[in-house]
């Protein structure tokens, strides 16, 4: 008898680890984050994500915004403008006038990893300088740079200059194509620039639920059999 509870404590954890294996294939499987384009701001030698949206963000005359475009799930894990060019650097060959602002813009089409189905990133990355109003927004400054903009339905930037031609903020699965009617990314639109919350990310109740009975199956088991012994 002395041996039936070791027996089952072995049996729990060889169910304890079936089970965390289980868990782990299915975050795998689960979405990888959204493609979008992130904003950034510069302060001459670093990127640091921005906490505004375009829209809203009103940057100082003498500052650089950074846009990406990649795949993440928020913006911990975002990927950064590869290049942080300095203001001067940005805008040596555009004079000071009254009545405006200049802002240094940089923008980052990302990788072929990162690209849409079909679509070929730039491989260089686009820089300018915005010389707009004092009271205009970084939206502005980077339709002064870098048209056509295209933004959808909840004002969430979709493409600069172009790029890409479709898709908007679509949910990425790993394994699975990303759907372009999808628009469930991080804001990047008129109103802010929050964090990606990816409702896929973890595993389901169900499967919670089932990790629970698994464990409340073997502790009832284990604690019979010593009662027994």
């Amino acid at each position: 008898m002395r041996g039936r509870p070791a027996a089952l404590v072995l049996a729990l954890c060889a169910a304890l680890v079936a089970v965390v294996t289980v868990l782990g294939a299915a975050g795998a499987a689960q979405a990888a984050g959204y493609r979008y384009w992130s904003f950034w701001q510069s302060d001459g030698g670093s990127w640091a994500y921005a906490t505004q949206g375009p829209a809203t963000a009103r940057p100082a005359d003498g500052t650089v915004d950074g846009f990406r475009f990649s795949v993440s799930a928020d913006s911990q894990d975002s990927a950064k403008p590869r290049t942080a060019p300095g203001f001067a650097a940005l805008c040596a060959d555009t004079p000071a006038k009254p009545g405006t602002k200049r802002v240094g813009v940089v923008i980052d089409f990302g990788s072929a990893t990162d690209a849409p189905s079909g679509e070929t990133p730039p491989v260089s990355p686009r820089t300018g300088c915005a010389q707009v109003r004092t009271d205009a927004s970084s939206a502005e400054a980077l339709a002064a740079v870098a048209k056509p903009l295209r933004y959808n339905a909840d004002a969430l930037l979709c493409a600069i200059a172009g790029y890409p031609g479709t898709g908007c903020g679509e949910q990425v699965s790993a394994g699975a194509p990303a759907s372009p009617e999808s628009t469930s990314a991080p804001s990047e639109s008129a109103s802010s620039s929050s964090s990606a919350e990816d409702s896929d990310g973890g595993p389901s109740l169900s499967v919670l639920a089932g990790v629970a009975a698994v464990l409340a199956l073997g502790a009832a088991a284990f604690w019979q059999s010593r009662r027994r012994g």
